[in-house]
Formats: C-alpha cells, sequence, structure tokens
C-alpha cells in the first residue's frame, strides 16, 4: 500500500437488527395498542367455541344413553363363604396363627385375613398353596 491511490474499504457495513416478533408477540397487547397507534391494519378473527371444552365432551352425548340404561353389575367375585369356614377350620385343626399360614406359603399376613374375611378375591395360586400347607381340600365342592 506504499502510495497507490486512495484508501479504500473492500467490505459492505453491517447491519444488526432484533429478530422478526413471533406470532404469538404480534398478538400481544402492547404490540396491538402500538400498531393502532401508528394507524397499521389489524385483523381480528372471532373464534367459535373458544375457552370451551365442547370438542371433546361432544362425543360422550352420544353414549350417555347407553351408560345410563347400563345396569351391568361390574363386581369382583369374594371368597365364598364355605372356603372361608374351610381356610379357618383347616388352620385351627393345625393349631396355626394367620401369620404362621402366611410365612408358611410364603405370602402376606393381611392375604390370610382377607380370603378369611372374605374380602379376597380368589386366586387359584393361593388356595393350591393354602390345600398343600394345611393339609385340606379347599376347592373340591365347587
Amino acid at each position: 500500500m506504499s502510495g497507490v491511490g486512495p484508501l479504500s474499504q473492500d467490505w459492505e457495513p453491517v447491519v444488526l437488527r432484533k429478530k422478526a416478533p413471533t406470532s404469538a408477540a404480534r398478538k400481544d397487547d402492547k404490540a396491538v395498542n402500538a400498531a393502532r397507534r401508528s394507524g397499521a391494519d389489524i385483523e381480528t378473527m372471532k373464534k367459535h367455541n373458544a375457552a370451551t371444552n365442547k370438542a371433546a365432551s361432544s362425543s360422550t352425548s352420544l353414549n350417555t344413553k347407553r351408560l345410563d340404561e347400563d345396569t351391568e353389575n361390574l363386581a369382583h367375585d369374594r371368597v365364598p363363604t364355605e372356603l372361608k369356614k374351610a381356610i379357618m377350620q383347616a388352620r385351627t385343626d393345625k393349631k396355626l396363627t394367620q401369620a404362621q399360614l402366611a410365612q408358611i406359603i410364603n405370602e402376606k399376613p393381611q392375604v390370610i385375613q382377607e380370603y378369611e374375611s372374605g374380602k379376597a378375591i380368589p386366586n387359584q395360586q393361593i388356595i393350591g398353596k393354602l390345600e398343600r400347607a394345611l393339609g385340606a381340600k379347599l376347592r373340591g365342592k365347587k
């Protein structure tokens, strides 16, 4: 650059600007008010079913009548009275407590309590364990 004409720049100026506002920011109250003040065009639309849950509940009205007319009993089977008495009798004949019997069959004492009170849902595996531990036939009379 020794004396070869005037110095000049060989690059163009770079202008940094903020990003364009996102759609959510354009709908912001401040942005809408600023646009109104500046006289810009503002497009407004009315959304039907806004702030309601009608789309989700509209399909349930079809099934409501069928559900109201449904009289099916959906309760689980419970331990029959004969089985409750047979378990208690066999356990007392062997002079076992509920906790001891539960330990023998590797179950919680609560399981034995539920079977003897009739609150349990019958499980054939547990009944089989009880039969082996007590040496009695518990499910033969069904």
